[in-house]
């Protein structure tokens, strides 16, 4: 296989697996999402590196499938794909893009990660967040439940437009 025709094929896979999108939210590919990390190719063999949002995150074994099968129908019969833990995930790898599809799809985007420098505070109430309804722009919100349909999610009610929202939790 000629170098022209290998960097090729490595620019192909790197599009397919950028387009794969996430099984919990559909509306970000792991690319917008931040947990697609590297696409190399080593001889035959393709290897994906992703990285979980949350570790024990129940949506990897999801995503590792649908980018194995994705890839080999786009003829790539050898495909790794490797978890990465370290750096760890943070909610700032999303995209503006993807930041832009979940407010379209009326979920909250994270605002900044949290910073810490040693230890990090546990706290049995509830996290405040400076956010507004992706429906109206409302300050006015109110957390229902810290957790949502995901872990990396809280629920909210807007008490202006009343519409209930996710919001995807800074990591």
């Amino acid at each position: 296989m000629s170098t022209l025709s290998r960097t090729a094929d490595l620019e192909l896979a790197r599009r397919v697996a950028a387009e794969v999108t996430d099984p919990e939210m559909p509306m970000l590919t792991l690319a917008d999402l931040g947990v697609l990390r590297d696409v190399t190719q080593d001889g035959e063999t393709l290897t994906v590196t992703i990285t979980p949002t949350y570790s024990g995150c129940p949506a990897m074994a999801t995503m590792r499938d649908d980018l194995v099968h994705r890839l080999a129908d786009h003829g790539f019969d050898r495909v790794d794909v490797r978890v990465s833990l370290t750096p760890a995930w943070s909610t700032d790898w999303i995209s503006e893009e993807g930041r832009r599809a979940l407010r379209e799809h009326g979920i909250s985007a994270p605002g900044p990660a949290p910073c810490h420098d040693g230890p990090v505070p546990l706290s049995l109430l509830p996290t405040r967040r400076e956010l507004t309804c992706p429906r109206c722009g409302s300050a006015d919100v109110r957390l229902t439940s810290e957790f949502g349909a995901t872990a990396c999610k809280a629920m909210y009610r807007c008490s202006s437009c009343l519409e209930p929202f996710d919001h995807v939790k800074e990591i």
